[in-house]
């Protein structure tokens, strides 16, 4: 069986309070290959690191996230203990440890993500293929290819992966992205045979664990990524 990646999506979403760093470090500590994050850009200009554009769900703040300054967001309590992060402090985090996928959540988030996966990288222990970029925003996608065409990027989809083949294509994207509601063994190998890797999100049960693992995917990213180490033990 060829090697999966296992990918610990905002962390261990299903372990800890999503996207912060303590699961983040959850998901390491497992072993994972990868962690899924996604960003926002705040009102002052940081690469946050939240998945909703509210702040209502999950913290004890209220409105949209792009509207408030990293002052005040930095101030918030998510699930009453944990805290936003910065990209930069994710970055620092994982460092060496695994690679990451930074999904382009919010507008505006094309070129700052950019400008510190650059930073990152010349400051000598990142490389280009430690990181994906993915989005279902096609216009940011398109401004990190004009921005820097190294950047690996991967499309994501929850409608139809013949469309995100066609899109991949125009983006020369490294992966597809689909959710597990829309993938099928035909869409896996019509994705590989255009050249695409098929990394499929959020699979959380052990059955369906175990039909990606079937269809042949490349990577798994799941809120439990212990259950990953339990379905692809050799």
């Amino acid at each position: 069986m060829k090697s999966i990646l296992k990918i610990g999506h905002r962390g261990a979403k299903g372990l800890l309070a999503e996207n912060t760093l303590e699961s983040i470090q959850k998901a390491i500590d497992l072993g994972v290959d990868a962690i899924e994050i996604d960003v926002h850009r705040c009102k002052t200009g940081e690469i946050v690191v939240f998945h909703d554009f509210t702040l209502d769900r999950t913290t004890n703040g209220s409105g949209e996230i792009a509207k408030r300054a990293w002052e005040e967001l930095k101030l918030l309590k998510v699930e009453e203990y944990f805290h936003i992060p910065l990209l930069t402090e994710v970055l620092d985090l994982i460092e060496g440890k695994c690679s990451i996928n930074i999904e382009l959540k919010g507008l505006n988030t094309a070129v700052g993500t950019s400008e510190i996966i650059q930073k990152y990288i010349a400051k000598g222990n990142w490389k280009y293929q430690d990181f994906i970029v993915s989005s279902f925003q096609k216009n940011e996608l398109f401004q990190i290819k004009q921005f820097d065409e190294k950047v690996p990027l991967g499309v994501l989809s929850k409608a139809s992966v013949s469309e995100a083949i066609e899109l991949g294509k125009l983006l020369n994207a490294q992966a597809i992205h689909p959710s597990l509601g829309i993938i099928t063994r035909d869409s896996v190998k019509n994705s590989h045979q255009a050249g695409f890797k098929v990394n499929v999100w959020t699979v959380n049960e052990p059955d369906d664990i175990t039909r990606m693992i079937n269809f042949g995917v490349d990577g798994i990213i799941s809120d439990f990524p212990d259950r990953l180490f339990i379905s692809l033990a050799p």
